[in-house]
C-alpha cells in the first residue's frame, strides 16, 4: 500500500509541472487579479483640458511649436517695438489682431501660412513668454476669447473651405505612393486653431467674465446653425470625413478632423449633464413623472466588483490548503452552498473556461460545459473564512438594490391578459384597469406593478407620431423645435448612411484588433514624417505616437457617435432608430466585439504616451534626454483614461443599439459574444462592469440553462448591479418574444415607422392624396408668375396662339373618365 501511495505522489508530482506549464500563459495573459485594485477612473465629457490640448498634436509635429512662434515674432516685432505680447493692453492687441486678420486675405499660400502659425502661437498661448504650464492655458483662453470676439473663426472658416475644395492637392495626394505631415500643413495649422478655440470657449469656468459668457452662448449658437452656408459646422467636418474615406482626399488629417468634430458636438449640443437637465425638462412639458433617481449619479456611485480568478490561481489556492491540512477529501458541495458563502463577491469562482475561452470553439461560448480539469477545480469545497479586515478595509454592503425597478405598460397588459385567459377565460386588449374577475393576489400584483410603471419619452413620441399618420388634416402641421439637434438631423438627413460608414471605416482602422490590409484607407497621414525613422529610439517613439494617434482616435469616433445617439433619442426616437439601423447595417455590433476581443486590461493599462513630449509641458520645460529606457517604461499612471473613456462609451453604444431589440440581441449571441464581454468583467470599474451586464443580462435567456448554471457569480451580479424590469424573467428563457421567425419583421416594422416619420416631417415636396388644393378662382388667378424678360414683348403673340386660335371644346366638361 505504502508503495503503490507513493507511486501516485510521484505521478501527482510529474503531472503538477505539467499542468503548471499548461496554464502559464494563461497567467501571464491573465486580465486581472482577484486582488487587483479599483480603478479611480471618473467618467465623464472628457478628459482634463491639459489631456485634451495635448492629444492634438502628434510627438512628430514637436518641431512646428517652435516655427508657430517664430512666425509671430517675426512678424510682431515688425509691429511693436520693445515690448512683449503679455504686456500689451488690450486695443493695442486688438490692433495687432486686426492687422493679422487683414494679412489672412493675401493671395499667397506661404504668407497666408505664416499668418496662420502666427495666430496659432497665440491661441496656444504664447508660451515663450510664459514660465509654468498654468500661464500657457491662462493666456491662451484670454487670446482665444479675444481672437473670437475679432472675428478671427470665420476668417479660418473661409481658409478651410477653400482648402478642402483644393482640387489640385487633393490629386497631388491621391497620386502619392506615401503620404506624409508635409502634404496637410495648410489643413493642420487650420484645424488645430478651430479646435483650440472650441475647446478652450467651450470649458466653463468660476472665474469666467460675464461677457465670455455672453459669447460662449453666441459661439454655441454660430456653430450650430449658420456658421456654413446656412448650415451647422459640423455637417463641414463631416463632409470631409466622408471625402477621405471615398479616398478622394487622402491628405486629411483625419485625427484632428475627429476631435474638432466631436467636440464640436459636445459643445452645440450638450454633454451628458445637459442631456439630463434637457430629459427632465422634457418630462416635465409632457406632463410625465419625475425621473425615479439621477442615473448619473447613481452610476458614479457604484463600486467595483471583483473579476474572475485564472484558473492557475485557483489551483494554487487549493494546493495551499491542502499543504497546511486544512482541506480534506469531501463529497462534492451544491452550487447553492458555493452562492451562499461566496455572495459578496459576484464573480469569486465563476468558471474558469469562460475567462480565457476560445473564441473559434463553436460550442464552448453557448453551451458552457465544463472540462474535467476546470471540473476538479470548481468543486472543491470551500476554504475557511480569512481573518477580519481592519475597519478601513472592511467591504461595506449597500442597503438595497441601487436602480429602482420599472414597469412598461405593455408589460401590465401581457401580466393582465395571461391572468385573464388563466382565471376567466377571455381578455379585455389594452385595459389594465378592470380586474373584475382576478383574484385578490392578482390585484396586488397589478397595484405593485403600477406603482413601478415606467412611460418614457420615445412611448409618447411614438404615440403622437402614430396619431399624426392616421388623422393628418385633422391634427394638422406639427410644431418643430427648431433646437441644434434638430437643424442637424435635418442637414445629415440625405448622406446619413454615408457619413455612418465612413465613420465607422475610421473606427475598424484604428482598432488594435483589426490587421493591416492593402485597401483598407491609411489613417496615419498626419503622423508619419517625412524621413522615416532610422535609429531605435526614433522608432520605439514613433510607434508609440502611432499606437497614440490610432486611440486619440478610437476616442474621438466613440465619444461623437454616443453624443449622437443619445441627443437624437431625447429629440424624437425615430431620429435615434434611423441613426441606429445604419449603424447596425454597417456592421457596428460586430465590429464593436472585434474590438473586445483582445487582452481588453492590456488596452486599458496601455502606456502609449510620453509625458515630457504632452503639451504644454514640452513647450515650457527643457525636454530632457529620452532614452530608449524611459520610452519603455512610460507613465506611472494605473489606466490609460482615453482608453478605459472608449471602452464605456462602445459598450453604451452597443447596449443603444441592442436594447428592446430582439434580432440584434441574437446577434450578441451568433457571434459568441458571451466570454468577450465576460473577459471585460476583469476590469475593475463598475461603470464598465455595468454596462457589460447589461448586455450579458439581455442575451440569458438565449445562452441556454447550462451557460447559466455554470454563471451562476455573473448571474448574481446582473442582480446586483442592474436595473431590474418586473415582470422580465431573463434569467429563465421563458419570454414569448423570443420567437425567432418575428426577428426580421420586427426590423421591417421599424424601417416603415422611420420612413413614414422622415417622409411626414422632412419631405416638403410630397404629392400625396391629402395635400391641399386651392380651389378660389380669385386667389389662383392672383397668384403673381415668375415669367421671363422676352415674354412681356411677345405677350400679344402668345394670346393669339395659345389661346384664341384653340377651339375650346366644352362637351368634354360634361364627359366622365
Amino acid at each position: 500500500m505504502e508503495g503503490s501511495n507513493n507511486n501516485n505522489n510521484s505521478n501527482k508530482q510529474k503531472v503538477l509541472p505539467k499542468v503548471k506549464e499548461l496554464f502559464k500563459n494563461q497567467r501571464k495573459e491573465s486580465e486581472g487579479s482577484v486582488e487587483s485594485p479599483s480603478l479611480e477612473f471618473e467618467y465623464g465629457d472628457t478628459d482634463s483640458i491639459t489631456a485634451e490640448l495635448s492629444e492634438l498634436y502628434s510627438y512628430t509635429e514637436e518641431p512646428e511649436f517652435a516655427l508657430n512662434r517664430d512666425c509671430f515674432e517675426e512678424d510682431f516685432r515688425t509691429q511693436v517695438k520693445d515690448k512683449r505680447w503679455i504686456e500689451l493692453d488690450i486695443p493695442d492687441q486688438k490692433a495687432y489682431v486686426m492687422r493679422l486678420l487683414d494679412a489672412l486675405e493675401v493671395t499667397n499660400r506661404d504668407k497666408r501660412l505664416k499668418v496662420s502659425r502666427a495666430i496659432l502661437y497665440l491661441v496656444q498661448g504664447v508660451f515663450g513668454e510664459c514660465d509654468c504650464e498654468l500661464d500657457v492655458l491662462y493666456w491662451s483662453r484670454h487670446n482665444t476669447f479675444l481672437l473670437y470676439e475679432m472675428g478671427t473663426f470665420t476668417a479660418l472658416l473661409e481658409l478651410l473651405s477653400m482648402e478642402i475644395d483644393n482640387n489640385q492637392a487633393c490629386s497631388s495626394a491621391v497620386r502619392k505612393p506615401a503620404i506624409s505631415l508635409a502634404d496637410s500643413t495648410e489643413l493642420r495649422v487650420l484645424l488645430s486653431n478651430m479646435y483650440l478655440m472650441v475647446e478652450t470657449i467651450r470649458l466653463e469656468t468660476e472665474d469666467d467674465k460675464s461677457e465670455w459668457r455672453s459669447v460662449r452662448e453666441t459661439f454655441r449658437t454660430e456653430l450650430s446653425t449658420q456658421v456654413y452656408n446656412g448650415e451647422p459646422f459640423a455637417l463641414l467636418l463631416f463632409t470631409m470625413v466622408t471625402k477621405f474615406c471615398s479616398m478622394n482626399a487622402p491628405h486629411f488629417p483625419m485625427k484632428k478632423v475627429l476631435l474638432l468634430l466631436w467636440k464640436t458636438l459636445l459643445f452645440t449640443l450638450g454633454g451628458f449633464e445637459d442631456l439630463q437637465a434637457m430629459k427632465v425638462k422634457t418630462r416635465e412639458a409632457l406632463c410625465l413623472p419625475p425621473l425615479p433617481e439621477n442615473s448619473i449619479k447613481v452610476v458614479r456611485s457604484m463600486r467595483a466588483a471583483s473579476p474572475p480568478a485564472s484558473a492557475m490561481e485557483l489551483m494554487e489556492q487549493q494546493q495551499q490548503q491542502q499543504r497546511r491540512g486544512r482541506c480534506s477529501r469531501k463529497p462534492l458541495v451544491k452550487q447553492d452552498s458555493l452562492d451562499t458563502y461566496n455572495e459578496r463577491d459576484p464573480f469569486k469562482n465563476d468558471e474558469a473556461r469562460d475567462d480565457e475561452e476560445d473564441n473559434d470553439d463553436a460550442d464552448s461560448g453557448i453551451e458552457g460545459e465544463v472540462g474535467p480539469l476546470d471540473r476538479d477545480v470548481i468543486i472543491q469545497p470551500p476554504p475557511p473564512p480569512p481573518p477580519l479586515r481592519p475597519p478601513s478595509e472592511r467591504v461595506s454592503f449597500p442597503r438595497g438594490l441601487p436602480w429602482a425597478p420599472k414597469v412598461r405598460e405593455k408589460d401590465i397588459e401581457h401580466f393582465l391578459e395571461t391572468s385573464r385567459n388563466k382565471f376567466i377565460g377571455f381578455t379585455l386588449g389594452n385595459d389594465i384597469d378592470t380586474l373584475v374577475g382576478l383574484p385578490r393576489p392578482i390585484h396586488e400584483s397589478v397595484k405593485t406593478l403600477k406603482q413601478h410603471k415606467y412611460i418614457s419619452i420615445a412611448e409618447v413620441q411614438i404615440k403622437k407620431e402614430d396619431e399624426l399618420q392616421q388623422c393628418p388634416m385633422t391634427l394638422g402641421e406639427e410644431e418643430v423645435e427648431e433646437s441644434p439637434t434638430e437643424i442637424l438631423y435635418q442637414g445629415m438627413l440625405s448622406n446619413l448612411s454615408q457619413y455612418v460608414i465612413a465613420l465607422l471605416k475610421l473606427l475598424l482602422a484604428a482598432a488594435p484588433t483589426s490587421k493591416a490590409k492593402t485597401d483598407s484607407i491609411n489613417i496615419l497621414a498626419d503622423v508619419l514624417p517625412e524621413e522615416m525613422p532610422i535609429t531605435v529610439l526614433q522608432s520605439m517613439k514613433l510607434g508609440i505616437d502611432v499606437n497614440r494617434h490610432k486611440e486619440i482616435i478610437v476616442k474621438a469616433i466613440s465619444g461623437l457617435l454616443l453624443l449622437l445617439l443619445k441627443h437624437f433619442k431625447l429629440n424624437h426616437i425615430y431620429q435615434f432608430e434611423y441613426v441606429s439601423q445604419h449603424l447596425v447595417f454597417a456592421n457596428c455590433i460586430p465590429l464593436i466585439l472585434k474590438f473586445f476581443n483582445q487582452n481588453i486590461m492590456s488596452y486599458i493599462s496601455a502606456k502609449n504616451s510620453v509625458c515630457v513630449l504632452d503639451f504644454p509641458h514640452c513647450v515650457v520645460h527643457e525636454l530632457p534626454e529620452l532614452t530608449a529606457e524611459s520610452l519603455e517604461v512610460g507613465d506611472n499612471k494605473q489606466f490609460c483614461w482615453r482608453n478605459l473613456f472608449s471602452c464605456i462609451n462602445l459598450l453604451r453604444i452597443l447596449n443603444k443599439l441592442t436594447k428592446w431589440k430582439h434580432s440584434r440581441t441574437m446577434m450578441l449571441v451568433v457571434f459568441k459574444s458571451a466570454p468577450i464581454l465576460k473577459r471585460s468583467l476583469k476590469v475593475k470599474q463598475a461603470i464598465m462592469q455595468l454596462y457589460v451586464l447589461k448586455l450579458l443580462k439581455i442575451q440569458t435567456k438565449y445562452l441556454g440553462r447550462q451557460w447559466r448554471k455554470s454563471n451562476m457569480k455573473t448571474m448574481s451580479a446582473i442582480y446586483q448591479k442592474v436595473r431590474h424590469r418586473l415582470n422580465d424573467d431573463w434569467a429563465y428563457g421563458n419570454d414569448i418574444d423570443a420567437r425567432p421567425w418575428d426577428f426580421q419583421a420586427e426590423e421591417c416594422a421599424l424601417r416603415e415607422s422611420i420612413e413614414k416619420f422622415n417622409s411626414r416631417r422632412y419631405d416638403k415636396n410630397q404629392n400625396t392624396d391629402f395635400t391641399p388644393v386651392d380651389n378660389c378662382l380669385q386667389s389662383v388667378l392672383g397668384q403673381r408668375m415668375e415669367l421671363p424678360e422676352d415674354f412681356h414683348f411677345s405677350y400679344e403673340m402668345w394670346l393669339e396662339r395659345e389661346v384664341f386660335s384653340q377651339p375650346i371644346q366644352w362637351e368634354e366638361l360634361l364627359q366622365t373618365k
